[in-house]
């Protein structure tokens, strides 16, 4: 009976650690004029499930644009915008994202951000590269002939099926002392 209850609590044990959440980034941006955006971005990983942070005064707004009108500073075609003082993106799916300030002027000032956002489910593009985000004053910046390397998230995805594994194992292995 004793070997049952250790048995019992260890599968209990295992099992719970399954159920760790996912890992997700909180990116905080402190948006204002006079910023290098680029310098600040540059080497971020940034993964679906992460979000970014917009924290700035009166005075300016969180646009996301295309990329045409991203890299012309173009005003009044935003997809999103909000002045709020703090503007949270949830980063839900992989692939480029670009954000500028809507007030005249801002944008052409150097308010403007643009990354790239990894699958997360494996951490890079797929291609070999790592996912990095854009300089604001354009062009990409992945990682040549470098493998990508799981991001947090896709470390806890993971994370389930190992702890099953281990619990079947476990649990095997208990069944044949038992027997």
């Amino acid at each position: 009976m004793g070997n049952l209850i250790t048995l019992v609590g260890f599968l209990v044990i295992i099992f719970l650690n399954m159920f760790e959440p996912a890992s997700s980034a909180s990116h905080p941006i402190e948006w204002s004029l006079g910023k290098d955006y680029s310098s600040l971005a540059t080497g971020k990983p940034y993964a679906v499930g992460d979000t970014i942070v917009f924290n700035y005064g009166a005075g300016h707004t969180v646009d996301e644009v295309s990329e045409s009108d991203y890299k012309s500073c173009t005003l009044g075609n935003a997809i999103s915008s909000d002045s709020s003082g703090t503007t949270s993106i949830a980063l839900k799916t992989s692939g480029p994202r670009y954000f500028i300030c809507g007030i005249p002027g801002h944008c052409t000032g150097g308010m403007k951000l643009s990354v790239t956002v990894a699958k997360a489910s494996s951490g890079g593009s797929g291609d070999g590269t790592t996912d990095k985000t854009t300089p604001a004053q354009g062009g990409t910046t992945p990682s040549e002939g470098k493998k990508a390397s799981p991001s947090a998230s896709a470390t806890a995805v993971l994370k389930p099926l190992d702890s099953l594994v281990v619990t079947c194992v476990v649990a095997l292995l208990y069944a044949f002392a038992l027997s």
